[in-house]
């Protein structure tokens, strides 16, 4: 028996690279987001207890959450060596056990019990009372941690923690461990790759021939308050789908599934950018306002629910693209068609399934998709639909270029008709590729990427101006 004093490590922040808390929050607006917010309300001011109860709600895949790879070496180190290592956590004592479980940790643990919030100078008392004064080394990551620092032999401080510094003015042994975020990793979280999807805002203005300053800078303003508000939502669905993303081989490693940065800190983030948007959209118009929270509602309401659901979800994915058309209008105060809107919504419906298969495709087994209500088996329908989908748009497409709107805009009607052509090519492209794996995750941001989809994007906006005379109107 060794009689080595104990390693104790705290949990959030320290072993774990993430917050149980705030795990255990968002998991509980995922699953039962009304219970959750109540027992919020109700055990606002006693933390212990909101603890417990969030714990109940939403219990955790403890064996999934990510772990502080240098403090996970220094337990394994520390037990192979005969020493006794114990987690000391704020968290409810239903986590902590489990985690301490799936490492192959001490057996005895310290935690939040439902009454006392085990943290600060209560954590401190119950490790002096098991192993008394200086009977323990000590790890923890904030200023919270000082009162145990501060009676432990000695202090493993993980990350930059200033107030620690003290520690070793007054004669304490102090270890550093690497810990702590970066801000570009905060940046990766809001996927400034995704926001080229708002070019969409700019069809309303191609389609009306309006191509002046007045009309194109609200619409640039436009762009970048979708943007600000579409990152706020990303962050939301990240938080929403932790555990969901580290069951999938490529999302586990997002910032917030990985723990690159801290729940609170993409809590931060959320809320500023998202009141940036808000700000931006309400100095456009109000009705700009009204489509940008719509936009997030809708987008709120997917990530909560919707996306869960079979073929409801591909519908909201389109409906989510089609707002940003909506959205272009009224930045600039155009006219949007309702030809226009009829138009656009099937070649969403089809990317929406392209999105599903390209998943689906890309999956190693047969099982459901995480956090997603398709499975291998829905390949065909999804294929169908998405040809629906083909043939709607270029159905509709036809039907306009004979209708008044059109003749009038378009004089040169058979050009049009030849526009189909590459419009339909691009279109077949993205489904097949998407069947046979060798799409992007996100339809949109792999159409703006991929040459000779954007070649063939480009020969039939050519070829609209082209029947449009806007050709022979700039150059002569």
């Amino acid at each position: 028996m060794t009689l080595e004093k104990p390693l104790v490590l705290d949990v959030d922040g320290t072993f774990l690279r993430t917050d149980m808390l705030l795990e255990n929050l968002w998991a509980g607006l995922g699953v039962a987001p009304v219970q959750t917010i109540a027992a919020c309300l109700r055990h606002f001011r006693t933390p212990a207890r909101l603890k417990a109860e969030l714990a109940a709600i939403a219990p955790l895949r403890t064996d999934l959450l990510p772990v502080n790879a240098e403090v996970a070496e220094l337990a394994l180190q520390s037990r192979l060596a005969g020493r006794e290592v114990v987690l000391a956590s704020a968290s409810d004592r239903s986590l902590v056990a489990r985690l301490a479980a799936d490492y192959g940790l001490s057996e005895r643990y310290f935690a939040s019990d439902g009454v006392t919030n085990l943290k600060g100078a209560a954590k401190a008392g119950a490790l002096v009372d098991a192993y008394g004064e200086g009977g323990f080394d000590y790890a923890g990551n904030a200023p919270v941690d000082m009162p145990i620092w501060e009676r432990a032999e000695n202090a493993l401080v993980v990350g930059h923690v200033p107030s620690a510094r003290a520690l070793s003015a007054s004669g304490h042994n102090v270890v550093e461990l690497p810990g702590g975020w970066a801000a570009r990793s905060l940046l990766k979280a809001m996927r400034p790759h995704q926001w080229v999807k708002n070019v969409l805002l700019l069809l309303p203005l191609l389609a009306s021939h309006r191509f002046d300053l007045a009309t194109l800078l609200p619409i640039l303003w436009g762009i970048a308050a979708f943007s600000l508000a579409a990152s706020t939502i990303y962050v939301a669905n990240d938080l929403l789908d932790l555990e969901a993303d580290r069951l999938h081989p490529t999302k586990c490693r997002r910032p917030f599934a990985s723990g690159a940065v801290p729940i609170g800190v993409g809590m931060a983030a959320m809320t500023g950018i998202g009141a940036a948007a808000l700000l931006i959209a309400a100095l456009l118009s109000p009705a700009f306002l009204l489509v940008t929270l719509l936009y997030m509602a809708l987008s709120l309401a997917y990530s909560l629910k919707l996306k869960r659901m079979r073929w409801v979800d591909i519908t909201m994915l389109a409906t989510l693209y089609t707002i940003r058309v909506v959205a272009g209008a009224a930045a600039a105060a155009v006219g949007v068609s309702i030809y226009m809107l009829i138009f656009v919504f099937p070649i969403f419906l089809t990317l929406g399934c392209v999105k599903r298969i390209t998943e689906l495709s890309r999956a190693t087994g047969n099982e459901r998709l995480p956090g997603r209500g398709y499975g291998r088996g829905d390949l065909g329908d999804l294929r169908n639909v998405a040809w629906i989908g083909v043939v709607g748009a270029l159905v509709i497409f036809l039907l306009y270029s004979v209708s008044d709107q059109a003749v009038a805009l378009y004089p040169t009607t058979w050009i049009l008709w030849v526009a189909m052509i590459p419009m339909a090519a691009w279109m077949v492209r993205m489904v097949t590729l998407a069947w046979n794996g060798r799409q992007d995750y996100d339809p949109i941001v792999f159409a703006l990427r991929d040459p000779l989809g954007l070649g063939l994007l480009m020969l039939t906006l050519s070829l609209m101006f082209w029947a449009a005379r806007l050709w022979q109107q700039w150059f002569g």
